[in-house]
């Protein structure tokens, strides 16, 4: 992965090794980068892209903490990038986090893959726009 200038970067952040690269695949074919993390604590320890995500992509159930848990401690740099939460576990508590400021989307799984792309360039286009008048 060649960090390129202006290619947005999208975080994925999932337990299931086939999952991240899956997404990353989805993510290149369509001209993005993806910065793949194991889990919620390998994500808050990275620096890699830190000022350059466009997206994050959170499992909800990951070992450890979970991806709701690692949305409510993302440090103040990190809280207006747009967040698409992902999970296998349908309940009433994700369906109210896809109304949270910052929230684009909660998918369950399986979900399609033109859905998910549908939300990303929607997070891109949002943090684009936020950069955009952080220069004006």
């Amino acid at each position: 992965m060649n960090e390129s200038p202006g290619v947005p970067i999208i975080a994925v952040v999932d337990d299931d090794e086939s999952v991240r690269e899956s997404l990353a695949g989805l993510a290149e074919s369509v001209g993005y980068e993806a910065a793949l993390f194991a889990s919620a604590e390998e994500f808050l320890q990275s620096t890699r892209h830190r000022d350059s995500l466009a997206c994050l992509i959170l499992d909800v159930r990951l070992p450890g903490m979970s991806g709701v848990e690692l949305y409510k401690q993302l440090p103040l740099s990190l809280r207006s990038i747009p967040t698409i939460f992902i999970t296998a576990h349908a309940d009433r508590e994700m369906n109210s986090w896809a109304t949270k400021p910052g929230v684009l989307a909660v998918l369950y799984k399986p979900f399609q893959p033109d859905v998910l792309l549908q939300a990303v360039r929607k997070a891109i286009t949002i943090t684009h726009l936020g950069r955009s008048k952080q220069c004006l």
